[in-house]
Order: C-alpha cells, then sequence, then structure tokens
C-alpha cells in the first residue's frame, strides 16, 4: 500500500507513513490488538481517496514476526464526521472499479456477495496469495415490501492480508489450553 510492503519491521513502516502522507511523526498512534496480539500504527487520512473524506489507515504488525502482515482503511463518521451514506456508496464503487482492473487472479474475484452486516464489493488475491477485500458495511432495513432489504451503509473497510489463510496472530495451539 503505496511504499509500505508486506514484512517491513515497524521503524520501516513509520518512515512509509510520513513519507506517503506528509504527517509528522506524532500524527501516528501506536496501539495493540489484545485478542490478536499485534502491534498497530494508525493515520488518520485526509482525502486518500481523492474526494473521499478523511480515512483511518492502520498498519498491523505480525504476532511472531512483528512485520507488516495488514493494512486496513476504514472510511466512517468515525474517522470524518461529515461522511454520508452516499459517499460511502460512491467510495466503494469508485474502489471496486479500480480492483477489477488489478490484475488479480480472476478465479480468485467475488464481488457483490451480501454478508449479515453489509456487502462485500470485493475480494480477490493476487499470484503471490495476498487479498484485497472491501466491505460496505451498515444496517438492511426491510423496503416497503417487507421483502427486498436496503443497506444504509454506516462504514467502508478495505483490507490488504500478506497471508489470509495463516495470518500471524495468536492462536492456542492444539491441547495448550
Amino acid at each position: 500500500f503505496r511504499s509500505a510492503t508486506f514484512g517491513m519491521s515497524e521503524a520501516d513502516v513509520r518512515a512509509a507513513i510520513v513519507k506517503d502522507f506528509g504527517v509528522k511523526p506524532t500524527a501516528i498512534i501506536s496501539g495493540q490488538n489484545a485478542a490478536e496480539r499485534t502491534q498497530v500504527l494508525s493515520v488518520a487520512v485526509p482525502d486518500l481517496l481523492q474526494g473521499g473524506g478523511t480515512a483511518q489507515v492502520s498498519y498491523v504488525f505480525g504476532y511472531k514476526s512483528k512485520t507488516l502482515i495488514q493494512i486496513g482503511v476504514s472510511w466512517s463518521r468515525a474517522s470524518d464526521p461529515k461522511m454520508t451514506p452516499d459517499e460511502l456508496y460512491a467510495d466503494g464503487d469508485v474502489l471496486r472499479s479500480h480492483f477489477m482492473t488489478a490484475g488479480y487472479q480472476p478465479a480468485s474475484i467475488k464481488t457483490g456477495l451480501v454478508l449479515p452486516n453489509g456487502i462485500l464489493l470485493f475480494r480477490g488475491e493476487d499470484a503471490s496469495g495476498h487479498a484485497t477485500i472491501l466491505i460496505l458495511q451498515g444496517d438492511f432495513k426491510a423496503g416497503a415490501d417487507g421483502k427486498q432489504r436496503t443497506l444504509t451503509p454506516t462504514a467502508l473497510a478495505l483490507l490488504y492480508s500478506a497471508d489470509p489463510q495463516n495470518p500471524d496472530v495468536f492462536k492456542v495451539a492444539p491441547g495448550q489450553f
């Protein structure tokens, strides 16, 4: 994602964030995912997607490797109080169109799947098995006919994963508990 690549150290990713987004190092927030026991760096980025509002970009470092394993981007009212459902739909459409022509393995591409909490706009893997997932999240409400459901989006989530089949996160080993 931009100049950050899977396998980078935290110091290298911090430098990439400063370079890519022109932010001061103090704008980068460090935290942990307690369940996965991974380190996370986050930064707010205005107009990450031109005209798309402010996004929260997060970089996740592996439990064992301590290197970059995942990048997440989220647009919502939490990242941008001015964000509207229409803007989330528009951002999602722009990104889905971009990913459809970005060279993902054709057999791995999935689009338009209804999920309990939204719509999978895109999922694809590149030749190295790295996955990209784009989900328009929100609440479904029954239509006037009581049958058709309509999504009111509350967030757009984009995830890049180095190894979606075997993520480098904490797991209880068989027989360990």
